[in-house]
């Protein structure tokens, strides 16, 4: 009799765990079926909020996000941490390396100087500068990226911010031009991403005006939109308001970057995450500045706005124009950024990315707004992100 209590005790307790284990599991699906329904139920900004707190990792690096019209700010949130062993919080304060997204300011300034009519964007360069490669090269092929000039990996082209007072730009560019003195293509005839292209550009700006490049633009972008020196420059002004940048301690970018980057580079690990020294990139012309989400989200204003300070309209409209090889065939470029679509809306973007951080930035002239996101880490997909972000604050 006790074995056959036992027994149906037993057979009972199977079917309680099975029952439980199927209440459990269909708990967990009515419960992130409710919280779908509770993101679809949102407000965009609560939508796009949730998303970003989902992108983080615990006590991990930090995002600045930010989307703004012509004269105010949509949107904007900054989380995680802007240095982890300190636990101090990213704010909209902290600024960043920009790495590539310079080359958007570089463009602004060759047409400023050809609003002037100190450039001819169809002159060979050649008229403005010496270098090694085919004398049919123009201005706007180096803008636009069709001149052919190679673009060898540049992970090697940084050197330490407590070395700048040490370090020959001049030199630096030489010895890249000397060992990458041949052109891929002919001038022209197909798009090949270039960051030689954009460094010299920067010594077109600095032959033309007599001024250094950072200079240059510091006096005709900066200080135009009166943006202050501790919140955009091509050096770290305030460094307790710069943010770490980070690699992940175990991942393959971290592996593969010590036999590319020299390895006094690499800081000391912070849970989990190895701190980059800071850095200064070798062209200031091709990826040197230094700042903020907020900061670059002025410069923006002033593209999307009717009353613009850094471009006639007629000249802004030419920074947008998309390019062409010398057959006619349409690349997605313009004299300064990438072309893509979101909805159904075209958008003008440039990515940044290096030792320590990763951003993008993006117009959409239909919807009027801008947007930039920016993080203190190696590894970002910020081109899904942005396109998850961004479509909440389109027109639809």
């Amino acid at each position: 009799m006790k074995e056959q209590q036992l027994s149906v005790l037993g057979v009972g307790m199977k079917i309680f765990t099975i029952l439980s284990t199927l209440l459990l599991i269909t708990s967990c699906s009515l419960s992130e079926t409710e919280k779908n329904m509770d993101i679809e139920m949102m407000h965009s900004d609560e939508i796009v909020t949730v998303k970003l707190e989902r992108l983080l990792k615990k006590n991990g690096p930090g995002i600045q996000y930010i989307v703004v019209n012509n004269t105010e700010t949509v949107f904007e949130r900054n989380i995680g941490f802007a240095d982890i062993k300190a636990a101090i919080p990213m704010s909209s304060d902290h600024t960043m390396a920009a790495f590539s997204m310079t080359k958007t300011l570089t463009a602004i300034a060759i047409l400023q100087l050809v609003e002037r009519n100190e450039i001819n964007l169809d002159d060979n360069i050649t008229r403005y500068i010496s270098h090694p490669y085919d004398t049919h090269i123009t201005v706007r092929q180096l803008l636009n990226h069709t001149s052919g000039i190679p673009n060898p990996i540049p992970l090697a082209w940084v050197h330490l911010s407590s070395e700048q007072h040490l370090f020959d730009e001049q030199h630096a560019l030489n010895s890249v031009l000397t060992k990458n003195n041949k052109l891929t293509s002919k001038p022209g005839t197909e798009y090949q991403y270039s960051n030689i292209s954009y460094w010299l550009l920067g010594k077109i700006i600095e032959n033309v005006t007599g001024d250094t490049y950072p200079d240059f633009v510091t006096k005709n972008i900066f200080e135009v939109l009166n943006l202050l020196q501790n919140e955009i420059s091509f050096t770290i002004v305030d460094s307790k308001k710069h943010a770490k940048g980070y690699v992940k301690k175990w991942s393959l970018m971290h592996f593969m970057g010590q036999f590319f980057i020299d390895k006094a580079i690499f800081g000391q690990s912070e849970k989990g995450w190895t701190h980059i020294r800071n850095v200064y990139l070798n062209g200031p012309s091709y990826g040197g500045v230094i700042w903020s989400a907020k900061a670059i989200s002025r410069v923006l204003q002033d593209l999307l706005s009717k009353h613009p300070k850094l471009l006639g309209s007629k000249y802004i409209e030419l920074l947008h124009s998309q390019q062409k090889t010398s057959s006619g065939s349409l690349i997605n470029m313009t004299l300064g950024w990438h072309l893509s679509n979101l909805h159904n809306e075209q958008f003008y973007y440039k990515e940044g990315g290096g030792a320590g951080f990763r951003s993008e930035m993006r117009l959409y002239p239909q919807s009027g707004i801008a947007s930039i996101i920016i993080t203190n880490k190696t590894s970002f997909d910020s081109t899904d992100t942005l396109n998850d972000l961004d479509i909440h604050f389109l027109t639809p």
